[in-house]
């Protein structure tokens, strides 16, 4: 097959991934499947497969699908005592302390109990705060920002952390458990703490549990099961997308400066930010570009609700629908984005 020919094969490809699960509802609900499929098309197109390629995307999604699996029986073991005990530490701490706690306790402990279930201890809280639905709404996007850039820290964070490593793992960065934390930790901490300090400005009256944000039924065994295998799924779909994409990347996008990559990644609001990454990333790329590159995708990942599986999970079960979302998102995620940007041309100038 010629150079064009797969080169023209590859884009086709990207074009249905980047658009079909955002306007096909049926795809969207199978996503991980749609993308496992796209993956074996993309590989095979690039003529890539390989027994080492095989055995990566079967192991690289274990310790996140191990992670989330085990966290998600802890947490359904400890939901009623997290409830019961929102009050009784919102009433000794005062709610804006206890906000901003919250916000960045859970963007710190997202890269080691996965954003997963980090979001499912957020929906949690929100439900024994009982305040008003719009302060609430703002306060799970604020959470959902935190949770999305501190899960990158580590590779059992969030499929995206897990992609990156993956795919930067070998020569020339060699990347391990702690790469990415080397990488981005002076840009997440500041954002998480952000996050926290804004959260604490959201303090409003106590209202009726009918008045506020409120999740739906508790969990079953089959549903934490089914969710580890989507994990798992989605995962390998992505190490097999990113190694399919390889040519495409290594053509067009290694010749890209960071500031436009930077900027490009806003798509990541409307598809989730590790379908992206997959795509992006290559370890041919310096390392200011990555930097600039996961960012991007980091902080437009939470404009919208189906950026980045934080948002996907508190919207679904506190029934936040995408217009209340974006109202208060977009302007927020627009503002974050224009400041991490002017830090950086500072830092690399």
């Amino acid at each position: 097959m010629t150079e064009m020919l797969v080169l023209s094969g590859l884009g086709l490809i990207m074009g249905l991934v980047l658009i079909l699960p955002f306007s096909v509802r049926w795809i969207e609900e199978e996503l991980e499947a749609f993308l496992l499929i796209m993956g074996c098309l993309a590989v095979t197109i690039s003529g890539l497969w390989s027994r080492h390629l095989v055995g990566e995307a079967l192991t690289e999604p274990i310790k996140i699908s191990c992670a989330v699996l085990v966290f998600g029986f802890v947490f359904r073991f400890l939901r009623d005592k997290i409830r019961n005990g929102v009050e009784a530490m919102a009433r000794r701490m005062g709610l804006g302390l206890f906000l901003f706690i919250l916000v960045v306790g859970l963007g710190v402990l997202s890269s080691m109990i996965t954003a997963i279930i980090a979001a499912l201890v957020l929906v949690e809280v929100i439900t024994g705060l009982q305040m008003e639905k719009d302060k609430e709404r703002a306060l799970v996007i604020l959470a959902c920002y935190s949770i999305g850039l501190g899960a990158v820290l580590t590779p059992v964070g969030e499929p995206l952390s897990t992609i990156a490593t993956a795919k930067l793992a070998g020569p020339p960065y060699q990347a391990d458990f702690f790469f990415l934390a080397r990488l981005l930790w002076p840009w997440v901490t500041a954002g998480i703490a952000l996050m926290g300090l804004l959260a604490a400005g959201y303090v409003g009256p106590r209202v009726k549990l009918s008045e506020s944000l409120t999740q739906d039924k508790p969990e079953e065994t089959r549903t934490i099961v089914m969710r580890t295998g989507k994990v798992y799924a989605f995962v390998a779909a992505l190490v097999l997308l990113g190694r399919g994409f390889a040519p495409l990347v290594d053509r067009y996008l290694l010749a890209l400066p960071a500031s436009l990559l930077y900027w490009v990644n806003m798509i990541s609001a409307v598809l989730d930010n590790a379908t992206l990454a997959a795509a992006e990333i290559s370890p041919k790329m310096p390392l200011a570009t990555i930097e600039y590159l996961l960012l991007g995708l980091l902080v437009s990942g939470g404009m919208l609700i189906p950026g980045n599986i934080p948002n996907i999970i508190a919207a679904n079960k506190l029934g936040i629908q995408s217009r209340d979302w974006a109202k208060f998102a977009v302007p927020l995620g627009l503002a974050l984005m224009t400041l991490f940007f002017i830090f950086l041309e500072l830092a690399s100038a």
